[in-house]
Formats: structure tokens, C-alpha cells, sequence
């Protein structure tokens, strides 16, 4: 670690360390007792927290609620290795590099559905989606191909949508502040009888601090469940997502016309059967509609319009048998069709087809050892097979208080139909492209404070690419080929606790090492330093209140103006906010993100916004 310099980052420092400090005084006193978490997407299945092998990260609406976090990408910045960098305001295209793979190399699952791959991008639904008052979000980390397919190299995200429960609950929230913001949110959950309902809807309108940055967003959400018998439950999802931003470009360029346009919508109907006692199956088919519209337009010529438009079909189906004593065998087939045409570089109009089958064992073979191991096969009609495998081990002491945690797995990034297939008058794509692949493993020990309050986790990675996609200059017209290796390794840190009975507080860690083992060189954009971390206190009477922090230090980037390679600023985000119950329907919140009005880039050429104040009020009905 280099050293860092006095001023504004020693201040930054001095910040980190008044939360960690908080947190240590905090942790010796008493704290409520809370439900030990599940967690779905390290086996598929619902497992507890302390059997699993791998590293995961669970966030719930409420627990973001509590810190008036409603968006992914901020909720996302909790998780430790995860680093997002925004080419702009909210609602611009944000990245996520988790553990140091490409954001094209970290697979999002939506409701259950693969929600991305080569030709679907995410970027522009991470930069501006909320979370619904119902959803779950999850992160596990590492390459997680074997049960999800391409793209889950460094990664999986699930959001998914949770049943409603108890009693029929309804909330409205109406939200005004800097910027020219206005939003608003509606939601609604319960259960009656044999039908279980949860819907969540937000609108909201920005202009954001830069001429032609305004940022107007629908998210809504829905979902359906029936029980049809002891044994039967039926359901569906239906997810959708507008978003329409004003793209000025870098503050070079300050383009006062260009806009992005985004409609983004996912169904499901699924089942649950218990066909035995140890036999349960879960099938879900659903698809997705995605059209992207970017409009470019210039004085005296054609406007540039690119837009973009892709489809999915998929059927996913699993079984899990826990007949055999001490285990739990889950296998099986994911079918999917897309279709993408994009009027962009390369001219793309074309579909592909895919059959995946996939087995895993979990199985306890002594008290307190938690094993798993798995195998996948995804055949593609376009560039041909890929296998992958994966494995992890928990020991749990004795006192269940303490676990040991290793896991190892294989991935593949699938080449994208541009790769494959993309013309024009100076590129054309290579047939005989190879899938990207990974291989990873972490070790790492949770240590599980008493009452399930909370979490102290230490987790060591290291994951080596090869066969990354290039340009190949050194031909005409361009193409692409394998010839790229890299590694990524480093070290995440997490703490997440009830310190008290009035005090809560989370922090998140990352030291990064991210090396182009071909070119000898940093990879862009990812920082050896990230810290995210916050506190909340309840002082009685209805009233609390919180800070949280966010840093990153030690990175690379390209300048927007000269496209040379450069060390890009450090920088440290403050925040604050805080609500008052007057009763048990009407809330009052305020917040203040930025606080310090901090001006950095999160990508170079592209400023964030600036101090910014909000507040909202909340009538539960």
C-alpha cells in the first residue's frame, strides 16, 4: 500500500477511521437478537448463511430503507469488492467490476432470469433502477458459472421480487430536493387465503447539476402467488424499467442534444412442487424485452440514432432430492433463445440458441462440515460447448460462533454476436472466437456475533483470466481475437452488526490488485482502496439518525481528452440523513449526500453531482 498524502485524503482518513472507531466502542454493549438470514444464491436453494461455502452478500429493502438507500447501484456499494463508476449523474451508464472482472463479466439475474449477457447490457438499469419495497438483493462472489452459465466470472447479482406476507400492508412516499428532484413511490403486500400479492412502483424526475443531464425513471414491479394445495404453488413476476437520460458527454464535449432512451421489461410464471417429501421441483419460463434508443444529434447532418433491441425466451427447471442421508442433490436444464438487433457498430441482427444442464451435491459427511460440489454444460449454437465446475468447504467450530470458508470454480464469458459477427468498413468479427475463462478460488472465516446481531468477515481472492477478447490492429480491416491474460487478488473485509439495541452499523472493505498479465499493466478503473461504510442510531421518541462514507484511492483511468493513461483523484463521500416517526403511519426523512461537496469523477471527464439536500415523507396505509 502506498502512502497517502496529507490534505483532503488524510481528512478522508480521518473520517474512516472515526466510523471504525465508532463501530469498536459500540460493539461492547448489548444488541437485540435477530433471525438468522438465507441466502438462495450460493446453491440455489435456500441455505442459512453459516453452511455456505461461499461468499455472499444479502441486502433486504428494509434493512436499506432504514438508510434511505433506494437504489441498486448505492446499495450495490455496500457489498465488499464491488467498486461502480458512473459516466455521470444518476442515471448514467454505471459499471460494476466486482472482484476486478469487467462489468461484461458479472452476470445479473432478475426474478430468477439471466437479466444480462454479451449482447444485453445492464448498465444503463444500474445506473437508474430502485429497489422495490419488497425486493432481495444478493451478490455472491467469485466465479459462479456452474449455476448460473456465462458471464458469472466475477459474479452473480440476484434481485428478486419476495412473496407478500400477513396482513394486507400499503405505503406512499413523495420525495423533493436538490437538483430539481422530485419523486415519488407506491407499494403494497399481503396475503389473503390462497393468493399472496407485492407490487412496488417509483417515478421521479432530475435535472442533475450539468446542462442536458436531466434523468426521468419508472420502476415498477409485481408479483403474484397462489397455493394451490399442500404441494403446489403457482406465481408470476413482471418487472419494468424506463429510464430516459440527457448525455452531455464528458465535460469536454458538453453536448447539449444527445439522449439515451431505455425500456427494460421481464415476466415469469413459475411453480413450486413438492412431488414427495424429498423430491421438490421449481420451474420458471419467462422473457425479457430490452430497447435501447441513443440519439446523437448534429447541426447541419443526419442525426445519429443507434437503437438497439433484445429479446429472451427461457425455461429453467431444477429438482432437488434430499433422500439420501446428509445430502442434497439439485440438477438441472436451462433452455433460452435471444434474439439482438442493433443498428450500431457492427450491424447486428442475429439469434442464438442454449441448452445447459447442471448438477450439484451439498452434503454434510460430519457435524458441522458443509461440502459442495457441482458441474455444468452450456452448449451454444453459435461459437459451440463450455464446462464448468465448482466446489466449497465450511467448518463450523464447534461453539457455531466461528467458520472456516473455502471455495474454487471455473467460468466463461460467452464472445458477444459484435465479436462474432460485427461488419463495417474497418472492422469485421472473428467466427472462431473461444468463450473468455476464469478460474478462482477465495479463502476466507466469519465470525458470527452471539443472537445472530451480526458479522465479521475476512475473505482472500484470486482469480485468473485467459483468453480475453481483444483488438487486433495489426490486420485489415480490425477483428478480434484470444490472446489476453489477466488476475485479479485481493483481500475483502465486511462488518455487519445490531452494535446495541439502538445502534446499527455496517462496513465494507476491499484491497484490489488487477493485473493485465499481458500488457504488464494496471487494469482501468479498478482501485486498490475501497471503503463503504455507515452508522444508524435510534435516540428514542421516533427519531434517528445516521452518516455513511464512502472512499476510493489508488486507481487508473483514461483522460477524456488526451486518451492517455493517468492516475485518476482519490475521493471521499459523505453522507447524512435522518427520520422522525411522528406516528405509527407518517414518517419525515431528510438526507444530505455529498456533504462535503466533494468534486471528483467517478470516470474521468465525467463529474458527479455536487452537495445535494432531500426529504421525503412517508404515510403507511
Amino acid at each position: 500500500m502506498r502512502l497517502i498524502p496529507s490534505g483532503r485524503v488524510a481528512r478522508s482518513a480521518f473520517l474512516v477511521n472515526s466510523v471504525l472507531l465508532t463501530l469498536a466502542v459500540a460493539r461492547a454493549q448489548v444488541a437485540p437478537e435477530t433471525l438468522e438470514p438465507f441466502v438462495t444464491s450460493a446453491t440455489r436453494t435456500p441455505a442459512a448463511v453459516r453452511t455456505v461455502g461461499s461468499d455472499v452478500d444479502a441486502f433486504t429493502s428494509a434493512d436499506l430503507a432504514r438508510r434511505q438507500i433506494t437504489s441498486i447501484a448505492q446499495a450495490l456499494g455496500g457489498a465488499a469488492g464491488a467498486p461502480l463508476f458512473s459516466s455521470g449523474a444518476p442515471g448514467a451508464a454505471t459499471s460494476l467490476f466486482l472482484r476486478g472482472a469487467n462489468s461484461n463479466q458479472v452476470l445479473f439475474l432478475v426474478d430468477g432470469l439471466r437479466f444480462s449477457d454479451p449482447n444485453t447490457d445492464y448498465n444503463l438499469f444500474l445506473g437508474g433502477a430502485c429497489l422495490g419495497a419488497c425486493d432481495s438483493l444478493e451478490v455472491a462472489h467469485g466465479p459462479q458459472s456452474t449455476l448460473y452459465g456465462g458471464e458469472a466470472v466475477g459474479g452473480v447479482v440476484s434481485l428478486r421480487s419476495l412473496r407478500g406476507t400477513g396482513a394486507p400492508t400499503a405505503q406512499a412516499t413523495v420525495e423533493a430536493g436538490s437538483f430539481g428532484t422530485v419523486q415519488g413511490a407506491l407499494s403494497a403486500q399481503g396475503e389473503q387465503d390462497t393468493w399472496a400479492y407485492n407490487y412496488s412502483a417509483q417515478g421521479g424526475h432530475t435535472d442533475n447539476a450539468r446542462a442536458n443531464n436531466s434523468f426521468d425513471s419508472v420502476n415498477a414491479s409485481l408479483r403474484l402467488d397462489r397455493r394451490v394445495n399442500a404441494r403446489v404453488e403457482v406465481g408470476a413476476t413482471l418487472r419494468w424499467f424506463r429510464g430516459i437520460y440527457g448525455d452531455p458527454g464528458d465535460r469536454h464535449t458538453n453536448d447539449p442534444d444527445n439522449e439515451d432512451r431505455e425500456d427494460n421489461v421481464l415476466g415469469t410464471f413459475f411453480a413450486d412442487v413438492a412431488v414427495t417429501d424429498t423430491i421438490r421441483t421449481h420451474v420458471i419460463a419467462g422473457g425479457q424485452d430490452r430497447h435501447f434508443v441513443s440519439e446523437n444529434p448534429t447541426p447541419g447532418v443526419p442525426t445519429q440514432v443507434t437503437d438497439v433491441r433484445n429479446r429472451r425466451a427461457v425455461l429453467d427447471w431444477q429438482t432437488t432430492f434430499s433422500g439420501l442421508e446428509s445430502q442434497r442433490i439439485t440438477a438441472g436444464v436451462t433452455g433460452e433463445r435471444n434474439h439482438t438487433r442493433n443498428t450500431g457498430f457492427g450491424d447486428i441482427d442475429r439469434r442464438q440458441s442454449l441448452l445447459a444442464f447442471f448438477v450439484q451435491d451439498e452434503f454434510t459427511p460430519v457435524e458441522n462440515v458443509f461440502l459442495t460440489a457441482g458441474l455444468r454444460s452450456d452448449d451454444f449454437d453459435t461459437f459451440g460447448q463450455a464446462t464448468t465446475g465448482r466446489a466449497t468447504a465450511a467448518w463450523l467450530t464447534a461453539a457455531r460462533s466461528l467458520k472456516f470458508r473455502a471455495s474454487y470454480g471455473t467460468a466463461f464469458r460467452s464472445p458477444s454476436f459484435l465479436d462474432l459477427y460485427g461488419k463495417s468498413a474497418f472492422y469485421v468479427g472473428n467466427p472462431s472466437l473461444r468463450p473468455e475463462k476464469a478460474r478462482g478460488w477465495d479463502a476466507g472465516v466469519d465470525y458470527y456475533l452471539s443472537a445472530n446481531r451480526g458479522t465479521l468477515s475476512a475473505t482472500w481472492f484470486s482469480t485468473d483470466y485467459t483468453d480475453l477478447v481483444v483488438f487486433n490492429f495489426a490486420v485489415f480491416p480490425g477483428t478480434v481475437v484470444n490472446v489476453e491474460r489477466a488476475r485479479t487478488q485481493g483481500l475483502e473485509l465486511t462488518y455487519t452488526a445490531h452494535l446495541t439495541t439502538t445502534t446499527e452499523g455496517r462496513l465494507a472493505y476491499t484491497y484490489l490488485e488487477a493485473d493485465n498479465r499481458s500488457a504488464n499493466s494496471r487494469l482501468l478503473r479498478r482501485p486498490r482502496h475501497s471503503l463503504n461504510a455507515d452508522l444508524l442510531h435510534t435516540f428514542g421518541k421516533g427519531f434517528s439518525a445516521g452518516a455513511g462514507v464512502a472512499y476510493v484511492a489508488d486507481r487508473q483511468d483514461v483522460d477524456a481528452a488526451s486518451f492517455l493513461t493517468i492516475n485518476a483523484e482519490d475521493y471521499t463521500v459523505v453522507r447524512l440523513f435522518a427520520a422522525w416517526q411522528l406516528n405509527a403511519r407518517l414518517a419525515v426523512k431528510v438526507r444530505v449526500e455529498n456533504l462535503a461537496d466533494e468534486q471528483y469523477e467517478p470516470v474521468n471527464g465525467y463529474p458527479a453531482n455536487g452537495v445535494g439536500a432531500f426529504a421525503s415523507v412517508e404515510w403507511k396505509f
